[in-house]
C-alpha cells in the first residue's frame, strides 16, 4: 500500500510539473486558438470537434461547454463533436473505411470561415489526418490539440493554422493538459461572449 500512495503522489507530482512547464509554453498558442475560434463563432461559424478514444471524450467536453454553458450565463455557441452520431459513424465506417469517419462529416457539415477542433496525443491518426485535410479543402481553420513531436498532423497545419503540442511522451499527461487547455478556450470564448452583451 505505502508503494501505492507513493506513486500516486509521483504522479500528481509529475502533472503538476508537466502543466507548470506548459503554462509560458502552451500560452500564445491557446490564446491564439481562441482568437481562431471567437472570430469564426462571431461571423456565424461553427466549431467541428474530432478525436478517439479519450481525445473523443474531449471533442464532446469541448462542444457541450459551448453548445450549453461554461461557467456563466451566455447565449447559445454552434459546436458540434463529430464522434457521437453512432449510426453516422458506424455507417461511414461500415461502407467505406474508419479512416473516413470525421472527414465525410466535415465535407458534409463544414464551411468555409467555420473551425475544425482535432485531438490526437500522437498526430497520427489516420481519421484526424483525413479530417485536417477536409477541413483544409473546405476553407475552414484548423486547431490541433497534439502532444509528443506532433506527428504527421502537426506537419499539416498551415501559417493559419494553430498546434497545442503538448511537450510530454505520456498519453496520460498530455490528456490532463489538453483538458486544461479546454477549459482555458471555454474561458476565454466566454469571456469575449459575455462581454460582447
Amino acid at each position: 500500500m505505502e508503494y501505492s500512495e507513493s506513486r500516486v503522489v509521483e504522479i500528481f507530482e509529475q502533472s503538476a510539473a508537466l502543466k507548470n512547464a506548459c503554462r509560458a509554453l502552451l500560452a500564445p498558442f491557446i490564446a491564439g486558438a481562441a482568437a481562431i475560434m471567437i472570430d469564426a463563432l462571431d461571423r456565424g461559424g461553427k466549431i467541428l470537434c474530432c478525436g478517439n478514444g479519450g481525445s473523443a471524450a474531449d471533442s464532446q467536453h469541448f462542444s457541450s461547454e459551448l453548445l450549453n454553458r461554461f461557467e456563466r450565463e451566455r447565449r447559445e455557441l454552434a459546436a458540434i463533436a463529430l464522434t457521437t452520431d453512432a449510426s453516422t459513424v458506424t455507417s461511414i465506417g461500415n461502407d467505406y473505411d474508419f479512416s473516413e469517419i470525421f472527414a465525410k462529416q466535415i465535407r458534409a457539415l463544414g464551411r468555409e470561415g467555420d473551425v475544425l477542433l482535432a485531438f490526437s496525443t500522437s498526430g497520427k491518426s489516420p481519421n484526424v489526418l483525413k479530417a485536417i485535410s477536409a477541413a483544409q479543402g473546405r476553407g475552414m481553420r484548423v486547431v490541433l490539440m497534439s502532444g509528443r513531436d506532433g506527428g504527421p498532423a502537426g506537419q499539416l497545419m498551415r501559417h493559419n493554422d494553430v498546434e497545442i503540442r503538448v511537450p510530454s511522451n505520456v498519453t496520460a499527461r498530455i490528456q490532463e493538459i489538453h483538458l486544461t487547455t479546454i477549459h482555458c478556450l471555454c474561458e476565454l470564448i466566454d469571456r469575449h461572449v459575455i462581454d460582447l452583451a
